[in-house]
Formats: structure tokens, sequence, C-alpha cells
């Protein structure tokens, strides 16, 4: 069983150095094969940019085998040779976008499933923002105003990014939606990872990870630990 990596926008700046960090070393160290997937870009066709970008980044904090897949619509998600990059991973993420889109591209592909046997394997499975928000059962889709299915590597959870600025709106609604779903808010520049001692959760960052909970909400800050009742599906 691999980790799962979610974080709240903002990606690739200074406040994600430690969680970035982290992960590669969870995933294998420096030396591992990490794949970035830009497809939440490629609506607006900022995938090349975004998808350079995430290449930088991660050969900054001490990576050296880091590559932007070009995956980026359902064909290309099918495409054996990328395919098989992913399944090769220890660390596979996922930049932030348009999360419909994402979502729609990765659901049922040869793409995910190869993500999904990655992880079993004990990759990285992560994502920023929309990248994140897509791990979860369920997503919120800001143009339609309606709770859609996502990947569901994280059973009975749904991630709001941006907490801090303006996600944490959303909670009220959705809310009243997914009344039996764990609602996450997560801040910008802040992740939150199953490193701790038997699969507890560790938050790194600026910011902070809030957990609504039945009789209120509870917040936790960078080097705090979590448990989070939630049920990771990584099988066929």
């Amino acid at each position: 069983m691999g980790f799962v990596l979610l974080e709240g926008g903002c990606e690739f700046k200074a406040g994600m150095a430690t969680v970035d960090k982290r992960a590669i070393a969870v995933g294998g160290g420096c030396a591992v094969p990490i794949r970035i997937i830009p497809a939440a870009a490629a609506p607006d066709s900022n995938d090349l940019r975004a998808g350079a970008n995430g290449e930088a980044w991660f050969k900054a904090i001490g990576a050296t085998d880091v590559r932007a897949l070009p995956v980026v619509d359902r064909a290309s998600a099918g495409r054996p040779e990328l395919v098989g990059e992913l399944e090769a991973a220890r660390v596979v993420f996922m930049l932030g976008g348009f999360t419909r889109y994402l979502a729609e591209t990765l659901l049922g592909s040869r793409a995910w499933e190869a993500m999904k046997s990655a992880h079993r394997a004990g990759a990285v499975i992560g994502g920023s923002s929309a990248g994140a928000m897509v791990l979860c059962e369920f997503y919120y889709d800001q143009a339609s105003g309606k709770v859609l299915q996502g990947l569901n590597l994280l059973s009975k959870v749904c991630v709001l990014p941006h907490h801090d600025t303006f996600a944490k709106d959303w909670a009220p609604r959705l809310n009243r939606l997914l009344p039996e779903t764990l609602l996450i808010g997560i801040d910008e520049e802040t992740g939150l990872l199953n490193d701790g001692p038997n699969g507890q959760w560790t938050v790194y960052g600026k910011g902070a990870v809030t957990v609504y909970e039945p009789d209120g909400q509870a917040v936790f800050h960078h080097g705090e630990r979590l448990v989070l009742q939630v049920e990771v599906k990584d099988h066929p």
C-alpha cells in the first residue's frame, strides 16, 4: 500500500517544499521516477507550461527523474507508453485546474488503473487543488453547483481546497448534500500526507487542515497528525 498526498492549492510555491520533499522520501528517494499529469490545465491550453513548471519544481527540490506526461484527454489516458510510465512511477502528481475535466479524463481509463497499480506497489499518488479533489469519492463542481463522482481512491471523502480563500464557503452546502461524507478543508500552500504511524495523516505547510465533524470543526497545523476514518480503494 502506498501513500496519498492532498494539497490545497498554489502548488510549486515555497510553502510546499516540505511536503513535496517528504512525498519524494516516502516514495523512495530523489532518484525514483516522478510523473506529472497536467490534464487539468488542458482546457485553457496551459498544460505544457504547467507541466514544465512542475518538472522544474521537483528538480529544484532534489528529484532527478521527473517528467510531465502528455496525459491531457481520454485518448492520451489510454496510450500504452504513458500508461507504462505511470505504473512504474513512485510519485504521481496531478496539477490543479479544471476539476471536472480531470475527473472525466481519468475515470475508467487505463491511466487511472496504472496509477492504482503503482499505489498498491508503494507509490505516492497525489495532487493539488483539482488534483486532490478528484482523488476522493466526491468532488464539488462549482460550475454546476453539483456534487459529482470522483476517482474514489479515498472513499466517503470530499476535499475543499483553497479553504482559506474561498472553498470554506462550500462547507454548509456540502454538509447538506453529503451528510455521510468526511469533508476536509485544506488551505493553500498546505499539504496532507498519510505518512505517520499506522497510516496517520500529517499536516505540512503554511496553513491549516480543517476536518468537518458532526459537532464542529477540528483544525490541524504543520507537524500535527490526525486519524482519518477513510478507506483507500486502490484495488481493481
